[in-house]
């Protein structure tokens, strides 16, 4: 979706120099002996009816960033700023505030529906937690959100594993809109789907993206996913952000050679769409000991001397396009 945001002052999220490490403990004591740089210092932002497209390497902190928006991890420090307001001290009644307006859709169907609950009891638990619904009101509820999402109402009496798996992440996404939310974080929300499923989901969140004016974090491993449904793309490596820039600009001109070697492993629809394969060399460093200056120069082509010195920032080399790279920016 591209959205007309030019009068936009605030943004409706944004993420400031978020971190967390996890602790290694190991012996009796249960010493602290290393810690995993999960993520470290990663900031973006979000206008209102945007969607976000995180890309990167399996465990590059993708899935820690989401879980860290949500604050189901809890951030070692850093800002989550919510229409301006940090959010990140809340108390617990303001957390539960947060959590309202801040929902998920996972990435696997099957174990994020309880297989106990009905379809009513599932969507409904929401809105009877927050204390917005009851009796037949939640019902009808209930019965707009599968309609939102193009299931049928008797779904209501049916259990999870009476459904195909493209219905059951329906049935997610039916959840997360229960609350109205003004941010969603689709953590790969259709990569366990088989192929033909995952274009209707796509549409559908697209659809109701534009319906709603809804607002989107979508962590994916498929590019041509992120191409189709982004304005932004953020490209996470190794705990960090590394290239950042409008969807446009990034898949006409990327900058960064990590970005480039994502890329030329997509394939191409056309002979003329082909771009020249990069291979990148050796295996992603351990988050416990990340390289020091630049994180990607142990397989960077280009790396120099002074990648292994110095931590590139990451700077604006176009309008909106900022890249972390010595030799680049």
């Amino acid at each position: 979706m591209r959205s007309d945001l030019s009068n936009a002052d605030v943004p409706l999220f944004a993420v400031r120099n978020l971190t967390k490490h996890f602790p290694v403990r190991k012996g009796m004591l249960q010493h602290v002996v290393a810690r995993v740089h999960a993520v470290d210092g990663v900031s973006f932002e979000i206008q209102r009816g945007q969607t976000l497209g995180l890309v990167g390497e399996s465990g590059c902190g993708k899935t820690t960033t989401a879980r860290l928006i949500l604050q189901l991890d809890r951030p070692d420090s850093g800002a989550l700023m919510l229409e301006g307001k940090d959010r990140l001290g809340d108390t617990r009644a303001a957390l539960r505030s947060y959590r309202r307006d801040v929902q998920m859709v996972f990435q696997d169907p099957y174990s994020s529906l309880n297989p106990r609950k009905t379809v009513e009891q599932l969507i409904g638990e929401p809105l009877r937690i927050h204390g917005l619904s009851r009796g037949q009101a939640l019902r009808e509820r209930v019965a707009a959100m599968l309609d939102a999402v193009n299931l049928p109402v008797d779904s209501m009496i049916r259990y999870p594993h009476e459904f195909s798996g493209g219905q059951r992440q329906r049935l997610g996404i039916a959840r997360a809109l229960a609350l109205n939310p003004k941010l969603i974080v689709c953590d790969e929300p259709v990569s366990a789907l088989d192929v033909s499923i995952r274009s209707q989901i796509i549409n559908l969140l697209m659809e109701l993206q534009r319906a709603r004016n809804l607002t989107y974090i979508l962590i994916a491993h498929d590019l041509a996913v992120v191409e189709y449904v982004s304005d932004i793309v953020a490209v996470m490596y190794l705990g960090k952000i590394v290239e950042m820039a409008p969807t446009e600009a990034f898949f006409a001109n990327t900058r960064h050679p990590y970005s480039e070697a994502l890329l030329s492993a997509v394939p191409a629809t056309s002979p003329k769409a082909r771009r020249p394969r990069v291979t990148l060399v050796g295996d992603v460093p351990s988050p416990l000991n990340p390289p020091s200056g630049c994180r990607f120069r142990t397989r960077c082509p280009i790396a120099q001397a002074r990648c292994a010195e110095i931590e590139p920032p990451l700077k604006e080399v176009a309008p909106g396009h900022r890249v972390a790279c010595h030799m680049r920016a």
